[in-house]
């Protein structure tokens, strides 16, 4: 979402320099040109708005057309009519009071002072959001009962470092991730078209427990996790609502040599390789072992049989990583500090 408001900024920004520029150059000189000036300046205005608006509803919809790789359907359409109707009643407004010059000083200058609060606020929240904390809601049970659905937090996104733009990178790290830490992160996958957990992931924000880092061997016996051959200590927030778990389900597992089940893993293509359907079939109960690459995370939700996660599409790559939870504030019965 950062990246779309960092967007929404810079064409406020850019519509603010045209305006100055046209404004010393007197280049608004009819009520037409007016009229069109203020449509762009009213269409921009409610499509970014409703786009903001339908990005924080956190649309599920499928990614489709030739905008999937950023944009939902369900973002798009309503932006584009909310933006073609107010570009409408704009062209409309300004033509009808743009034919004396004091009307198309009027709207140049109201335009520009809009344009020029709007670059800066959403520019500086698009920053904030980027580097330093970004306001989250729980989509789901799968970090039940830690963490319910519809759960209000904030997430800490320089803990482990300043993400650097375009690269994937991360400077000026505080600390490491740490098996243990509940961690916001970005679907790992780049491809808009697969299908993962039932559904189209791409582009969405999942929020899961760290149970392994890099290097580490993690396996799952019995719904019983083990890293690095020892069972996980104190795992007082695991959940498991099925009782006891189900041996026939590795079956189709074993067809595979370790060595294939570690690269179908690794390249988040386990789940269409066995061919099931979580969160109640495949290697739920019975997982693995496979290696975590350098760099990345194998991360759980913390209520077992209802999550998808690393078991079924693979590891967390670090650039995936968007930061640790902090701090749970709404409802405000619930408001405590994220373990």
């Amino acid at each position: 979402m950062e990246e779309r408001l960092f967007f929404v900024g810079l064409a406020m920004g850019a519509f603010a320099w045209l305006s100055k520029r046209f404004s010393a150059e007197g280049a608004l000189d009819t009520a037409a040109k007016t009229g069109l000036w203020h449509g762009l300046f009213c269409g921009l205005s409610a499509f970014s708005a409703v786009w903001v608006i339908m990005m924080s509803l956190d649309s599920r919809a499928r990614f489709v057309g030739p905008a999937a790789w950023a944009v939902s359907a369900t973002e798009l359409y309503p932006s584009l009519a909310a933006g073609a109707v107010a570009a409408a009643l704009g062209f409309w407004r300004g033509r009808a009071k743009g034919a004396a010059p004091e009307g198309r000083r009027y709207f140049l200058g109201e335009d520009l002072e809009w344009a020029e609060t709007v670059f800066s606020a959403v520019l500086l929240a698009s920053v904030l959001m980027y580097f330093v904390i970004q306001a989250f809601k729980i989509p789901s049970g799968s970090m039940r009962s830690t963490l319910l659905e519809g759960d209000h937090l904030f997430v800490n996104k320089f803990i482990y470092g300043l993400r650097v733009p375009l690269t994937g990178k991360r400077v000026l790290a505080l600390r490491r991730v740490q098996r243990g830490d509940i961690v916001v992160f970005r679907f790992p996958v780049d491809d808009p078209r697969e299908l993962h957990c039932g559904s189209i992931q791409y582009g969405k924000d999942f929020i899961k427990r760290v149970v392994g880092v890099g290097g580490d061997t993690v396996q799952v016996k019995g719904g019983r996790v083990l890293v690095n051959g020892a069972p996980v200590p104190d795992e007082i927030y695991a959940q498991y609502v099925d009782g006891a778990r189900r041996e026939a389900e590795a079956v189709k597992a074993r067809e595979f040599t370790a060595e294939q089940y570690q690269k179908y893993w690794e390249t988040h293509n386990l789940d269409r390789a066995l061919e099931f359907s979580p969160p109640v079939s495949g290697p739920r109960d019975f997982f693995g072992p496979v290696k975590v690459p350098e760099r990345s995370f194998f991360v759980m939700g913390d209520n077992r049989d209802r999550s998808c996660d690393s078991r079924y599409w693979g590891p967390v790559e670090e650039r995936y990583l968007k930061g640790r939870a902090w701090l749970l504030y709404w409802p405000p019965s619930r408001m405590k500090t994220v373990l």
